[in-house]
């Protein structure tokens, strides 16, 4: 089932990760050939750590196919930068894993001067027979890896009301709750690839699209690459007469999708430097930009 179904489809009291791990854990023992009993036992010792990069592509793929069957959203986010896995010590086996990547909009939490220290908690899942710590520890060990060898400072996460998500993970790691007023307004789903699920109206603006629209147009690739940034269009190279077209080729798509409205997510914020003098200037700088951000009560009650 995709998340495209699921959206409709899911009605349970618990959020969708719980309510997963519950469908999967005979199958996930099965796999692992062990036994619940065997798994009651398990601690967190008795897993490993680790970094994945992105030329390790098998380990990249074993990530991907378990973000889509343990996680939500089932796909990976649009622009991943690192994973992280947690396995069983005994056997490899893979028991849990965090992507972080770009966000597709950079806060202002701790100041402009610091927008380029966020980094996206984007996806994660653990294996439904893992220890309840499992998916906090991972995550904490995920930011301490990121603080200690990057420049990322402060990690946001959100959580999702469809999926009854409270971020009941991110309140066990002590984030700072930043509210319930994020994410896009509304979905969108491309009725020509329904399985792709719904997306956020950023879909229209990403690379690939720009490259497509411009195509339509007659526009190579070679020109149009020559007017891009890394990410968007540099709209002042591009002639006023070719943006108005590209810019109603993306028109076009979008009003050829489905059209919904989505509830506010939750997020989330965990600040960290590299030692007790960096975090509190950091914490300082989220103080200074973000008083009406300060000790916010945890949301507790599931549903949209």
């Amino acid at each position: 089932m995709n998340a495209h179904e699921r959206f409709k489809e899911y009605t349970g009291e618990k959020c969708w990760q719980a309510h997963i791990s519950e469908v999967n854990r005979e199958a996930d023992l099965t796999f692992a050939e062990m036994t619940q009993e065997q798994a009651s036992k398990l601690r967190i010792s008795d897993f490993e750590f680790s970094y994945v990069s992105s030329d390790q592509k098998d380990l990249c793929k074993e990530v991907k196919e378990f973000i889509e069957r343990h996680e939500w959203l089932v796909k990976l986010p649009n622009r991943p930068t690192h994973r992280f896995t947690a396995r069983l010590k005994k056997n490899g086996i893979l028991a849990g894993t965090i992507i972080m990547a770009t966000p597709n909009a950079f806060s202002n939490l701790l100041g402009k001067e610091n927008r380029d220290k966020e980094k996206l908690i984007s996806r994660g899942a653990c294996i439904s027979w893992g220890p309840k710590n499992l998916g906090s520890w991972l995550i904490m060990q995920s930011i301490r890896w990121m603080v200690k060898n990057t420049e990322f400072r402060y990690f946001t996460a959100y959580s999702d009301p469809e999926a009854k998500e409270l971020g009941t993970i991110y309140q066990a790691c002590n984030f700072h709750y930043l509210g319930q007023t994020s994410g896009t307004s509304f979905q969108y789903l491309d009725p020509s690839h329904p399985k792709k699920g719904w997306f956020s109206d950023r879909e229209f603006r990403k690379k690939s699209k720009y490259y497509r629209y411009a195509e339509t147009i007659g526009i190579s690739k070679v020109t149009w690459k020559s007017w891009m940034k890394k990410y968007s269009p540099d709209w002042t190279l591009v002639p006023p007469h070719i943006k108005v077209k590209v810019k109603a080729e993306e028109k076009k798509y979008r009003d050829s999708c489905i059209k919904r409205a989505v509830p506010p997510k939750h997020k989330y914020c965990y600040i960290l430097g590299r030692g007790k003098k960096e975090t509190k200037f950091f914490l300082a700088k989220f103080a200074e930009n973000s008083p009406d951000k300060q000790n916010l009560p945890y949301p507790k009650e599931r549903g949209k």
